[in-house]
């Protein structure tokens, strides 16, 4: 033990209150996650045929594109908070912590941005036949 005090011992390494924020961005998220794919079944149980051609035809409708991305925005986005806390609780070299923790941002952005694209592509009849 060091000579300094109980509080400067330890001074540093308490809550940072970040992780209240975390924790609730989590939540949220699940929620929305929840709410948008009971939405996203109920939508395609709904269709009378699920082919090429009818999801394409449901998609460009701005009732559907919009839930579409906030879905995909919303699942990437839970699932970057999700893996962010398991690497931070497993993932003791802090070198790798940061790789890890870059790769999944750069996993997560690009994965969101493609699929975001691609709804908004069909959305806007970009689609070729």
């Amino acid at each position: 033990m060091g000579t300094g005090t109980g509080l400067g011992r330890v001074r540093g390494l308490g809550s940072a209150r970040s992780g209240t924020h975390h924790w609730w961005l989590q939540r949220v998220t699940a929620v929305s996650n929840l709410i948008l794919m009971i939405w996203f079944v109920v939508s395609i149980v709904r269709l009378p045929i699920v082919d090429h051609q009818a999801m394409v035809l449901w998609l460009k409708s701005p009732l559907v594109a919009v839930p579409m991305v906030l879905l995909v925005l919303s699942t990437f986005w839970h699932i970057r908070l999700g893996l962010q806390t398991f690497i931070e609780d497993y993932v003791h070299d802090e070198g790798n912590k940061i790789a890890v923790l870059l790769i999944l941002n750069a996993y997560a952005f690009l994965c969101g941005a493609l699929c975001v694209f691609s709804i908004l592509k069909i959305a806007f009849g970009g689609v070729a036949a």
